[in-house]
């Protein structure tokens, strides 16, 4: 089924302990692309300057991404620099230039309005809301926001939240948005205020559902190395929209199962700088991690008499 991503197309920056890179492909809609692009066909609206690199998307493009909807605009591409300290418990961001993405106001390309799965990411509410108008009829629509819009936009975003189906945020976004000191208050104080799903990441800790008055909890797969965690919950959206639209249901069981295909592709994202990992794997081996994720849970109970 149809899935469509409005978010960032930028230029990264990173260093970590594993080493660096310079203007490497990133932004929220690229890692979503490239992880959905593994399980089921997407969309992109975005915006770039005139000094990006559109032939550096022509591999994501072969694998089922249309780009069309990407803008390209005369100024610069928004550009984003850090450091993650060597345990990645901490990032330092060293420079943020928004370029083109200053003024991103989303155009929705005709072919794109029918989309039945829609991820808005993390820009202006208003904006996000102004996408919500375009589209005709979506089956579900996914949220992800952050400190800076909970702080300065509120009221709008409380108004978002009731046209949305589900919020996908961390464990700290979701405690200020709610004022609650436990994440699973915070979860149901979302659900509150219109979604009927939360998604509440926890990082290296993994991610939980709370959905139907149930909750599921998918681990981080252990790895034996991390080479940059930029983009990490960004393709953990998009393997979870490409399940889901994939399946072409919304039950709770098939959103745990959702669950595990974006812890599936947060793992595989941080094991490269930039997008790289995504251009060595192919859906077979999304497939067999997913399998070690169910490995890792999987457990018999015997009970005594």
């Amino acid at each position: 089924m149809s899935l469509l991503i409005v978010g960032s197309v930028a230029l990264d920056s990173v260093e970590t302990k594993a080493g660096s890179v310079t203007d490497a492909l990133g932004g929220s809609a690229l890692y979503f692309s490239w992880a959905a692009s593994l399980l089921n066909p997407a969309q992109v609206v975005g915006v770039v300057g005139d000094d990006y690199p559109m032939a550096a998307l022509d591999e994501v493009a072969a694998r089922g991404v249309d780009i069309s909807g990407i803008e390209q605009k005369a100024g610069e591409s928004f550009r984003w620099a850090g450091r993650y300290s060597d345990d990645f418990t901490d990032r330092e961001t060293l420079d943020t230039r928004l370029g083109v993405f200053a003024e991103f106001n989303p155009t929705i390309p005709a072919s794109f309005t029918d989309a039945k799965y829609v991820f808005l990411g993390n820009i202006h509410p208003a904006l996000q809301l102004n996408v919500l108008d375009q589209i005709e009829n979506p089956f579900l629509v996914v949220c992800d926001t952050m400190n800076f819009w909970i702080d300065g936009e509120r009221e709008t975003l409380l108004e978002l939240l009731g046209r949305i189906d589900v919020l996908m945020v961390n464990d700290s976004e979701a405690i200020q948005l709610s004022g609650e000191s436990n994440v699973y208050r915070a979860a149901n104080w979302i659900l509150d205020k219109g979604p009927r799903t939360a998604v509440i990441k926890q990082g290296a800790y993994g991610a939980f559902l709370v959905d139907d008055g149930k909750v599921f909890y998918a681990p981080a797969l252990p790895l034996e190395e991390v080479v940059d965690p930029t983009g990490a919950g960004d393709s953990f959206a998009g393997g979870f929209m490409a399940h889901v639209a994939r399946s072409n249901d919304l039950s709770h069981e098939t959103l745990r199962q959702a669950m595990v295909y974006g812890a599936t592709m947060g793992a595989f994202a941080v094991e490269r700088f930039s997008v790289e990992r995504f251009g060595e794997i192919s859906t077979r081996d999304v497939e067999e991690r997913v399998q070690k994720f169910a490995d890792l849970v999987r457990f018999e109970i015997e009970t005594a008499g």
